[in-house]
């Protein structure tokens, strides 16, 4: 049983093999003309390679003994030797700017093929894989990739060749010789064919361990602060000593297993030579072969064997490519977010008018988390979304800016669904604030203008002056062109999150998001802010995520969110009166504060 099952695996392991390889192939064949001239150059390589011993065993029989040397005839073949080498190193340099532009333009489009997937990919795939792993796939996999392939190029097309050439070549000198030499070497390939099937799932396994690894490392240098503060740098670096321990007996099994192929084939060629040399030797003493011939025909079996070592160091280095291939075209091949209809509406006048009938979502079939859903807000409304953890609040904001798209019911803006709106422009119409901030390596001024790159001095200034930014950012050395990374370097939570919403106070969209936006700032600023935020408002469509209840007094109406329903909905007074669950929430509050 468990053979049929290690059988079955084996045959799984090879059908995907085949599979990636043809689509390594697709690839290669928008590059076919660097393949031509990468044939044609290697077989010019080779046959002058392959002449220069047969030249040398010309040279070879011209040296007759003592006293009997002729020299104009040696002098002459030299020439011809040196003539052929220069020919040869210039082919095999015009072989190599070949192979390294077809291979580079290949792995250049599969990593342009990846970003571009990843631009599309719905964020259920980004939230369900470690960042680092999807970077490892991007990054490491196809420098591997690239590795294993230009080696084959640089090494397969010559090996082939070789074995061809000097096979043409020896049968011309020899035939029972030759006979010899290719009765023997065909177990190299079996010996390799033998090892390389299974050493793919070897390296694929080796790939995987590795983009986890990748992804333990990319997440622990992004939460270094809080490792440490929550003491976990023991836990840590043991869960990170456990994937390396994996990936290392990984790393160990595959360089084992493929590393026997290059000495069994040797062992192979060896018998080879030794044949040759034997055989050979019998035909000089019995005058069928001259001693130049003999030296020609063991430099040629050499030579005849020498590819097989290549190539199944190829073949090995190869099978880690093709696996390392095999994780990129998972990733490219993986189902994009739900296109855009023909004719979807590119709607750029919004009023703010939302409407959600009987919404149903959930992240995960079979846990439903939204159900029945319906809401209705007027333009310039302030809807306040307040509940527990986990009732649904960050996930209705999901629904709404289409991250994802829900599983029944409707969602529009302005009467149009917003499935059959462009994302760019119902994305247009939010202006999101949340309390995790999010900015790019780059100047400030690349942040703030990040919605509107065609904004004035005057506009960007303008909106850092609402942030309450402004001051902060004249006493920087740089000012606004100030270089920051994507965790903001030396700036303050609260001086991020003022940089995001000086960044939506410059768009001022028709509708705005608002989950807990000035949680990071201090009291006096955050009064400041919400002046601000007050005159933003007006006017637009505000969606109020918030877990302060105080900050929500003003709402229009607010909605009791729990278990991802709506419970309750009304005003902050009327909801005080009707002494429901949002009382309940509102008192706990204040019992905790005046505790």
């Amino acid at each position: 049983m468990a053979e049929i099952k290690q059988n079955s695996g084996q045959t799984e392991e090879n059908k995907r093999q085949g599979q990636t390889l043809r689509k390594v192939f697709r690839r290669l064949g928008r590059y076919r003309i660097f393949v031509v001239f990468s044939v044609l150059l290697a077989a010019v390589s080779v046959a002058l390679t392959l002449y220069i011993p047969k030249l040398t065993g010309y040279a070879v029989d011209e040296i007759v003994g003592p006293g009997k040397v002729d020299f104009p005839g040696v002098f002459r073949v030299l020439i011809q030797i040196g003539v052929c080498t220069l020919i040869t190193a210039l082919a095999q340099w015009l072989m190599n700017v070949c192979n390294n532009k077809m291979t580079y333009q290949i792995v250049q489009d599969i990593r342009n093929e990846a970003f571009r997937k990843i631009q599309i990919l719905p964020l259920k795939y980004i939230d369900g894989h470690p960042y680092g792993e999807v970077v490892s796939k991007v990054i490491a996999d196809v420098d591997q990739f690239a590795d294993g392939l230009l080696m084959g190029f640089t090494q397969l097309f010559t090996g082939i060749a070789t074995i061809a050439g000097t096979f043409g070549f020896m049968l011309s000198v020899n035939g029972k010789i030759t006979f010899v030499v290719v009765l023997i070497t065909p177990v190299s390939f079996f010996v390799a064919n033998f090892i390389a099937k299974r050493t793919f799932a070897m390296f694929r396994l080796q790939s995987e361990v590795r983009g986890e690894q990748t992804g333990l490392i990319d997440e622990m240098i992004g939460n270094q602060k809080i490792v440490q503060a929550f003491g976990r740098r023991k836990q840590v670096t043991e869960q990170f000593d456990e994937i390396n321990e994996r990936l290392g007996k990984a790393y160990l099994r595959a360089t084992f297993f493929s590393s026997i192929t290059n000495p069994s084939t040797r062992f192979v060629n060896s018998l080879v030579y030794t044949g040759v040399g034997i055989t050979g030797a019998l035909a000089v003493i019995n005058g069928s072969l001259t001693v130049g011939q003999l030296s020609s025909f063991l430099s040629y079996a050499n030579q005849y064997t020498k590819p097989f070592n290549e190539i199944s160091g190829v073949v090995t280095e190869f099978q880690n490519a093709v696996a390392c291939a095999g994780r990129i075209f998972d990733l490219i091949e993986e189902e994009p977010q739900t296109p855009e209809p023909e004719g979807a509406v590119d709607q750029r006048n919004i009023s703010g008018t939302v409407d959600a009938r009987d919404v149903y979502f959930s992240y995960i079939p079979g846990q439903s988390l939204i159900e029945k859903f319906n809401l209705s807000v007027l333009p310039g409304q302030r809807i306040a979304i307040v509940g527990p953890t986990g009732c649904g609040k960050t996930t209705l904001i999901n629904l709404l800016m289409r991250f994802y798209d829900v599983n029944a019911g409707s969602i529009s803006v302005d009467g149009i669904d917003i499935r059959e709106m462009t994302r760019r422009s119902l994305r247009a119409g939010f202006g999101m604030v949340l309390q995790d901030t999010w900015l790019k390596t780059g100047t400030i001024r690349e942040n703030i203008v990040m919605g509107k790159p065609d904004a004035t001095e005057e506009e960007m200034i303008e909106a850092a002056k609402a942030a309450h930014i402004h001051s902060f950012i004249r006493r920087l050395p740089d000012g606004y062109d100030t270089w920051i990374t994507e965790d903001g370097g030396g700036l303050s939570q609260g001086q991020k999150q003022l940089l995001c919403i000086a960044r939506v106070m410059l768009l001022r969209p028709p509708m705005l998001i608002l989950d807990e936006a000035t949680s990071s700032i201090d009291t006096r600023t955050e009064l400041k802010v919400q002046e601000a935020f007050a005159r933003l408002m007006e006017g637009r469509t505000t969606f109020i995520v918030a877990h302060r209840l105080s900050t929500i007094r003003e709402a229009d109406r607010i909605l009791v969110m729990k278990d991802g329903k709506v419970i309750e909905q009304g005003t902050h007074d009327c909801l005080l009166k009707e002494g429901g669950f949002y009382r309940h929430l509102y008192e706990s509050q204040w019992s905790h504060i005046s505790g």
